[in-house]
Parts: structure tokens; C-alpha cells; sequence
């Protein structure tokens, strides 16, 4: 019996000491990421980045990605969405909302948003066009690096 306390409290050790080693892993890898972020190809990346920031940075140098500026009426300035060159609309949507998050969490105003009234009641157009096709290419819709995109309002059925 005494064994089995002994090994149930050298578990609970362990686990003890994997906590602080995740926290020093944590460190390095933000310590790791600010130092690439001092790279003149990221440097207009925020501190907090993800990976899948620099990713997007690193395919957008390379031509493999496009920067779509997305307008609401009641923002001052366009968001930046980075999505790849073959990009759908439903890809661009799914970039706006991460967009959205990240923008949120680093501001510390986490609320929710229901993206599925979102796209209810707004739909994205590019000049006079909606685009209502998910599956559809946003080259189709002739969108291309640094266009702008809008939120419209969709009309009650």
C-alpha cells in the first residue's frame, strides 16, 4: 500500500514538474517569434503573432497569396485579409473571421460574434456584384491582389 502512495505521489511530482517546462517552452517559442518578427519581410506583424500569420507573410512575399482589403460601413479603415491566390469566397469569409478573432483577442474585448447571423444579414460585394457563390473563385469575380471588398446589407426576402 505504502508503494502505491509512494507512486501515486511521484506522478503527481512529475506532473508538477512538466508544468513549468511548458511554461519555459512557451517562453521560448514567444521569445522565438518576436525575434522573427524583427525581420524586415515580417516586420509589420504584431508582437502576438501565430504561425499561421508569418505563414501567410511568407506565401504572400512568394506570390502564392493575395491581400484582399475587406470595408464595413462603419469601420474607418479596411481589414487586411490575407487568403491564397485560388481562394473561394467561403475561404475568404472563414479569413475574415480569424481576422476578427485575432483583432479581438489582442484588443482583450473577447465577445461572440455569431458569424452565422453575419452572413444572414450582410453579404460581401466587389463594385456592384455580390458575391453569393461560396464555391466560386474570387478570381471569377475578377478580385484581385489589394481589391477591395464590401459589407452590404442583404435585402429581406
Amino acid at each position: 500500500m505504502a508503494g502505491a502512495e509512494a507512486g501515486a505521489g511521484a506522478g503527481a511530482g512529475a506532473e508538477a514538474e512538466s508544468e513549468p517546462a511548458h511554461a519555459e517552452a512557451a517562453e521560448l517559442w514567444q521569445a522565438g517569434l518576436a525575434r522573427l518578427v524583427r525581420d524586415p519581410l515580417l516586420c509589420d506583424l504584431p508582437a502576438q503573432v501565430t504561425p499561421e500569420e508569418i505563414a501567410s507573410q511568407v506565401a504572400l512575399e512568394y506570390g502564392q497569396a493575395m491581400t484582399v482589403r475587406v470595408r464595413r460601413a462603419d469601420a474607418p479603415e479596411p481589414m487586411p485579409v490575407v487568403v491564397v491566390q485560388q481562394a473561394t469566397v467561403l475561404e475568404l469569409k472563414k479569413a475574415v473571421r480569424r481576422f476578427v478573432q485575432l483583432r479581438q483577442e489582442r484588443q482583450g474585448g473577447v465577445r461572440h460574434i455569431s458569424w452565422k447571423r453575419v452572413w444572414r444579414t450582410y453579404s460581401l460585394s466587389f463594385g456592384s456584384e455580390k458575391l453569393d457563390d461560396d464555391r466560386k473563385k474570387l478570381r471569377e469575380y475578377g478580385i484581385r491582389n489589394r481589391d477591395e471588398v464590401c459589407f452590404v446589407k442583404r435585402l429581406r426576402k
